[in-house]
């Protein structure tokens, strides 16, 4: 692992200061809320020409600011520059977190609060909340690419918001970088917030076992089944090979956060297995380790590892393929599935 960043002058550590930014719409008053419960003090939109004499007479307290286009002198070169200079403080820790989400989720959002867009206020700039959008979108990108951590809210609920704020800026004592180790099922989409993705859906599926389909893999049972499959262990073997060198170069380059995701095709058996020899191998070299399942959370019954995810896919969506398919070749035998590349 790299090694933590310097702390401030005098041995204390230095001050987090998280700039929240992003579209309208997106969540940004709801994360700066977040923040505040987990202790930090909130700031919402001063002026950009003494945000830089806020954060720096602060007290020792984690610092939350909110910055948009609202606020008055508001420039994203401006903020860029400012950015800069606060990373040079050696008491502070500063990082830019961006909010954003789909246009249709956004503009949903909008005529359900029946709220004005604040660059689509009519007359001349015009009275579509899309157009108002899209210059927002605009302004931004230049923070939305310099973004320590970007947070999509598209199909984030609440709660899974706090969850994730509370991972990432929970423990502010903390040092160097946190890891989330995930597991999810492809049919229901990539993690939005996944920086490294490992598909696992060319193992042998413990679906098409009648006695282990309601398990999971925290099952020793389905442990050994996916073990036996004989690719398992050079896949393991690579894999661990590949990020065990790959993620201090993450950490030297200043990267906070990282989430590595592993998905198989029900998010039960193959990727819970693997999420959870990950966040063993990792957590044994000494990083900071968190562990979900997304799955197995949304699933009722998710504490005995019962039920099953294909009732609840959309049709067409499970690409899996049943010992009695007419294929032939090296797929069609029972337990394996079409190949799929490995996405990193």
């Amino acid at each position: 692992m790299s090694e933590p960043s310097p702390d401030a002058p005098g041995g204390a550590r230095p001050r987090p200061v998280v700039l929240v930014t992003g579209l309208s719409g997106a969540g940004r008053s709801s994360t700066l809320r977040v923040l505040e419960d987990l202790g930090f003090e909130s700031v919402d939109n001063p002026p950009l020409s003494v945000l830089e004499e806020v954060v720096r007479e602060g007290r020792s307290a984690p610092l939350a600011v909110g910055v948009d286009v609202r606020t008055r002198g508001f420039e994203a070169a401006e903020m860029l520059a400012l950015l800069a200079r606060l990373r040079a403080l050696p008491d502070l820790d500063p990082q830019l977190l961006y909010v954003t989400a789909e246009e249709t989720v956004l503009l949903r959002r909008f005529s359900e609060t029946r709220r004005r867009h604040p660059l689509a206020p009519g007359g001349s700039l015009g009275g579509s909340v899309a157009d108002g959008i899209a210059r927002e979108r605009e302004l931004l990108g230049p923070l939305r690419d310099a973004a320590d951590l970007v947070i999509d809210t598209t199909e984030l609920p609440l709660p899974d918001l706090r969850r994730l704020i509370g991972r990432r800026f929970g423990a502010v004592e903390a040092e160097g970088m946190g890891i989330s180790v995930l597991s999810f099922a492809f049919p229901r989409g990539l993690p939005r917030e996944a920086d490294l993705v490992l598909d696992l859906r060319f193992l042998r599926n413990p679906h098409y076992d009648p006695a282990l389909r309601p398990l999971t893999g925290r099952d020793p049972a389905v442990a050994a089944f996916i073990r036996a499959d004989p690719h398992f262990a050079p896949f393991w073997q690579r894999m661990t090979a590949l990020l065990d060198p790959l993620l201090p170069r993450y950490a030297a380059e200043g990267k906070k956060y990282l989430t590595v995701a592993l998905g198989c095709t029900g998010g039960k058996h193959r990727s819970v297995l693997l999420a959870e020899m990950l966040s063993a191998h990792l957590a044994g070299r000494g990083w900071r380790v968190d562990l979900s399942h997304r799955e197995l959370a949304a699933a009722p019954d998710a504490s005995s590892g019962g039920g099953t995810l294909a009732a609840q896919e959309p049709a067409g969506m499970d690409r899996t393929r049943p010992a009695s398919s007419a294929s032939t070749g090296p797929w069609s035998q029972t337990g394996r599935e079409a190949p799929f590349s490995c996405t990193l």
